[in-house]
């Protein structure tokens, strides 16, 4: 070979090394941005083979219980992929790092290199001394294949601890496909390779980490709120759920107003959190009144007291009889008896017919006539009694009068405005947090799922316009998850077709988003949430005709 030809060859490994030095940059950049750690495990492998020509590698992964589990396993000229996003279980054990005694395993090459930290270069698996390769030629035994070239490189993170082990196997000659050695370059750019994948995987899974301990927190918020009222508690867990399902079937959605809506995996996340957190401002909500059952609740169910009244009402008016009695006795005046003993059964039937109505009002009903209002101020009249201190009042209180004739429902005016507050106090806790970007509108996703399209809504009174679509879907699965819930004690719950007949009307006029109820009866998002959620016998069979503001898709075919 003429120096000519030395010049070439040099000039092209320099070219090729400078190319790869160049790809493993570009890689580096590509890791780090990968956010999903399967994926982030699966591309270190194939990247390595890329880089060192490689037939194929394995990744294995430092557990807890000090082993080296499989994680991703290619091999190219078996078709052989396993583990990562092919879903297929890799079906070896786990590598032991340490015996039964303690000791430490160093007859398997990935466990030599994980005590040792160390790479290893090694030619030929069936030449080389000092390690126990009776596995692999099993395994080329049944499949026909020839292991020979292993590069082994562990994998250390920032604080020089390793959290992996990367093998790579048969370096193949580009140009021949001959299987040959791996060379020291190869083992150069696997190692800095390992290196920038360790880092980047240890950040992703400090994320993951922090995720999750954040996520930990938000639960424990909600089991502390959970705790606080059992008949809303598992409000805050599919509230989520449902606004997730449904803003997955408005970008699915390819006709309509939302065909060109779409979220990525960072959107999703996002939204996630916001509806874990939608109600965590109830943490501050008085527990008599999220539970108040009955209009008369307080710290207990104060139609008790009033029903003891009445038999101190009952008390007087036998004891009148008596009187009576004794007295029409003493002038042996038996009309007067008889005409006593009428008049006291007419008084117990009226005092226990008023008592039975009292009773029907202080459960809550969805329209209270106002004869009834006016019946309960008339038995406040009707009946005097003397308080505590010996004064003569009225049956009812003034406040009774007032919980007993709340026309809707079990609240007052003041009652609805301290649950209304959760909204103010779930917009103040979420707006002091420091938000990082990806979750900035967390506040108002979750601050806006008692806002109207109209403007009518609370706190801020916001129009459709001036609202994301994550936050309407949220309004519509809080309104939906309310009216289907089972553990409401002021209520029953709907079926299907009524809550979906009750939603069409909030569709026009104007309280909840007119295309995601469009989407929300579409794509059957109803019946996904109710076949997961609902007990069997409040789904219905649900007839669109009787849906108020309920229009076909646009086309034959649903979204």
């Amino acid at each position: 070979m003429d120096n000519r030809d030395v010049t070439v060859t040099i000039d092209q490994r320099r070219s090729n090394l400078l190319e790869r030095v160049e790809q493993l940059n570009q890689i580096g950049i590509a890791l780090s941005k990968e956010t999903d750690t399967t994926r982030l495990l699966e591309t270190i492998v194939v990247v390595a083979k890329r880089i060192t020509n490689a037939d194929g590698g394995t990744l294995y992964r430092v557990t807890d219980e000090r082993t080296l589990e499989f994680e991703i396993m290619r091999t190219d000229s078996l078709a052989l992929a396993m583990g990562g996003t092919t879903g297929i279980e890799i079906p070896f054990q786990p590598v032991r790092l340490y015996d039964n005694e303690g000791q430490r395993v160093v007859s398997n090459v990935v466990a030599y290199a994980y005590h040792h930290d160390a790479s290893l270069n090694i030619a030929d698996a069936y030449t080389e001394r000092g390690f126990d390769f009776s596995g692999t030629r099993d395994i080329d035994k049944k499949t026909g294949y020839r292991s020979k070239s292993f590069l082994t490189v562990p994998m250390k993170n920032h604080e020089n601890a390793i959290i992996g082990i990367l093998q790579l196997l048969n370096a193949t000659d580009p140009e021949t496909g001959a299987v040959v050695d791996f060379s020291v370059e190869d083992q150069q750019l696997a190692e800095s390779l390992a290196s920038q994948a360790a880092i980047a995987l240890t950040n992703r899974l400090l994320i993951n980490h922090l995720e999750n301990l954040f996520e930990s927190f938000i639960n424990l918020i909600n089991q502390a709120i959970d705790d606080k009222s059992p008949y809303t508690g598992k409000h805050c867990d599919r509230v989520p759920v449902l606004t997730m399902m449904l803003a997955d079937a408005a970008v699915r959605c390819e006709v309509g107003p939302l065909r060109d809506f779409v979220m990525t995996d960072r959107d999703r996340y996002e939204l996630k959190i916001a509806g874990l957190l939608h109600d965590c401002g109830k943490i501050t909500t008085p527990v008599h009144v999220i539970d108040k059952a009955t209009k008369l609740q307080t710290l207990y169910d104060r139609i008790g007291t009033v029903d003891a009244r009445f038999e101190v009402i009952k008390r007087d008016a036998e004891i009148t009889l008596l009187k009576s009695e004794l007295e029409a006795l003493q002038t042996h005046d038996s009309e007067m008896s008889e005409a006593a003993r009428r008049r006291f059964e007419l008084q117990m039937r009226e005092i226990n017919q008023d008592r039975e109505f009292l009773r029907f009002c202080n459960f809550g009903s969805e329209a209270m006539s106002s004869e009834h209002q006016q019946r309960v101020r008339q038995i406040s009249s009707k009946y005097t009694w003397r308080d505590i201190d010996g004064n003569q009042t009225n049956f009812l209180t003034s406040d009774e009068i007032e919980n007993l004739t709340v026309r809707t429902g079990t609240l007052t005016a003041a009652e609805r405005q301290i649950i209304k507050h959760h909204i103010d106090v779930t917009i103040q806790m979420l707006e002091a947090l420091p938000w990082p970007r990806h979750l900035k509108n967390v506040p108002e996703y979750a601050g806006g799922h008692h806002e109207r399209m109209d403007g009518k809504g609370y706190p801020r009174g916001l129009t459709r316009e001036q609202m994301s679509i994550q936050a309407r879907c949220m309004g519509i699965a809080d309104i939906f998850e309310a009216l289907t819930a089972e553990d409401r004690p002021y209520k029953k719950a709907k079926t299907l077709s009524e809550s979906l007949a009750i939603l069409g009307k909030f569709k026009l006029n104007g309280q909840i988003d007119p295309d995601l109820f469009d989407v929300f009866i579409w794509e059957k998002v109803y019946l996904k949430y109710a076949q997961q959620y609902l007990d069997p016998e409040l789904i219905d069979n649900v007839d669109f005709s009787k849906i108020p503001g309920y229009v076909p898709p646009p086309s034959s075919d649903i979204c």
